[in-house]
């Protein structure tokens, strides 16, 4: 293995986030060979002896997240008592040990979906004081007002407290019905539909299209492809966002 930065060797144990990593060598935490070390040392660990506080640093298996391109009917859980499909079932069987639903995608839903073995990233992108976006491309009954759009935009009572701000962009009109891109901070249960109803225009197609900054891109529905570290080691140092807006 070639050397590289610590930060990054640290993370990838699964000790911390980079960022984190980055705070403990500014503190000293972080030695090599019984050096202390720096912010931008690097090291080879297979060949040097890298410890935090002390305690070498771990080994660890290649931990894994894929994403899936969902069809609507597939249910977003590992079993169903049912016996209906779920997005388990999409993965060969030989490739699905570990793996995990993060987060859920209605059964009359389609698009992306993240399966992994994380747990840290399942916290991280279900869990309400983190603010990763998901962005939706939208089909709802008739054409929908401007102001209708801000109202969903600013934000709609639903259960008692109103939706965060939301970013909704007008994409196509047609004459019954219209297409919409949405972009959400949050996650609440068929909010995107029980949210188009209230304003009077029922959502006839949802497919979401990207989880942050990954992309369901031309992945095939009911495919899937295995993320590269890189992809999705992003999603574990949260996320700035910008406020609701229409276009």
């Amino acid at each position: 293995m070639t050397r590289q930065r610590l930060q990054k060797l640290i993370a990838a144990a699964g000790l911390c986030s980079r960022r984190k990593a980055e705070l403990w060598l500014q503190q000293g935490r972080v030695s090599v060979d019984q050096q202390q070390a720096g912010l931008g040392d690097q090291a080879d660990p297979e060949h040097q002896l890298i410890c935090v506080d002390g305690r070498p640093l771990p080994t660890r298996q290649r931990r894994r997240v894929l994403l899936v391109n969902k069809p609507i009917g597939v249910i977003s859980s590992c079993v169903d008592p049912q016996g209906r499909p779920t997005v388990l079932d999409l993965v060969p069987s030989d490739q699905r040990g570990g793996l995990h639903p993060v987060g859920r995608l209605d059964a009359d839903s389609r698009g992306a979906l993240l399966l992994s073995d994380v747990g840290e990233l399942t916290l991280r992108l279900t869990h309400p004081r983190y603010d990763h976006r998901k962005t939706y491309r939208v089909w709802v009954e008739g054409q929908p007002s401007e102001r209708t759009l801000q109202r969903w935009c600013r934000g709609v009572p639903l259960d008692g407290r109103s939706t965060r701000s939301a970013q909704v962009r007008l994409l196509c009109r047609e004459r019954q019905q219209t297409l919409l891109e949405v972009i959400l901070q949050e996650g609440r249960n068929r909010q995107i539909r029980r949210v188009a109803d209230g304003l009077g225009h029922p959502v006839l197609d949802l497919q979401r299209t990207a989880i942050a900054h990954v992309q369901l891109g031309d992945l095939p529905e009911g495919c899937w492809r295995e993320l590269c570290e890189g992809e999705w080691r992003d999603l574990l140092e949260g996320e700035a966002l910008r406020p609701g807006s229409c276009d």
